[in-house]
């Protein structure tokens, strides 16, 4: 009985101990922006190509199937064009987005003629817009892809309940460089928007490193990726 007893002991604490190890390693890791400041809820972020010369930033295009609603995520073909900043909200609520975490994905605030909600959802294979958010079984989540001299780069992935994560990439339909699943992931640094207080700071400070007087001057937001890193 003893023997019993002091095995089940030993079960109980191999066991209690495994969980704190798993809990410890479950710890997922945040996702950097191209500053290595971690992604924050609720802020704003533009999903751009590592690589100069590859396209823009992620915008809205026409349904491609040929209705005017709900409008497909594509990438832009200009590499001046950021495209529409992202906002990205964690199911669990939390504050900072996390590797493989389950989020939703949005375009906050954009004018669209489709008065549906601009957060992600999957049609077909296709990324559009109209969805519901908040779903536990079907959600997009961030990974890591690989890392470069330059920066940790990131590709999105959309998961449906245990089922292995589809990767989301571009694909040319009708000359539209679309997103959608299981092609070659489209790889990514995300660039935080500076707020119009934060770009007048910076410009003004630029133009004044160059002696130009700066007072009275507009500046609007949206500088190049390559000036933005």
């Amino acid at each position: 009985m003893k023997t019993t007893l002091l095995f089940l002991s030993f079960l109980l604490f191999a066991f209690s101990t495994t969980s704190l190890l798993v809990a410890a390693d479950d710890t997922l890791d945040p996702v950097l922006d191209s500053n290595g400041d971690e992604l924050q809820a609720g802020e704003r972020y533009y999903a751009l190509p590592l690589i100069w010369a590859m396209g823009g930033g992620l915008t809205l295009s026409r349904n491609i199937n040929g209705s005017l609603c709900p409008l497909n995520v594509v990438q832009s073909p200009s590499e001046i064009d950021n495209g529409y900043p992202l906002t990205f909200t964690p199911l669990d609520k939390g504050d900072v987005i996390r590797v493989s975490s389950p989020l939703d994905i949005e375009f906050l605030n954009i004018p669209t003629y489709c008065r549906e909600p601009t957060v992600w959802t999957v049609e077909g294979s296709f990324i559009t817009t109209n969805g519901k958010g908040g779903n536990a079984i079907r959600n997009f989540r961030i990974q890591k892809y690989r890392k470069t001299p330059m920066a940790q780069t990131y590709k999105f992935v959309y998961c449906v309940a245990r089922m292995a994560c589809q990767d989301i990439g571009r694909s040319s339909v009708n000359g539209v460089r679309a997103l959608t699943l299981l092609v070659e992931p489209y790889e990514m640094v995300f660039v935080k928007v500076a707020t119009e207080a934060e770009l007048d700071c910076l410009v003004k400070s630029s133009w004044k490193g160059l002696g130009r007087d700066v007072d009275g001057v507009s500046f609007i937001i949206g500088l190049p990726f390559e000036f933005m890193l």
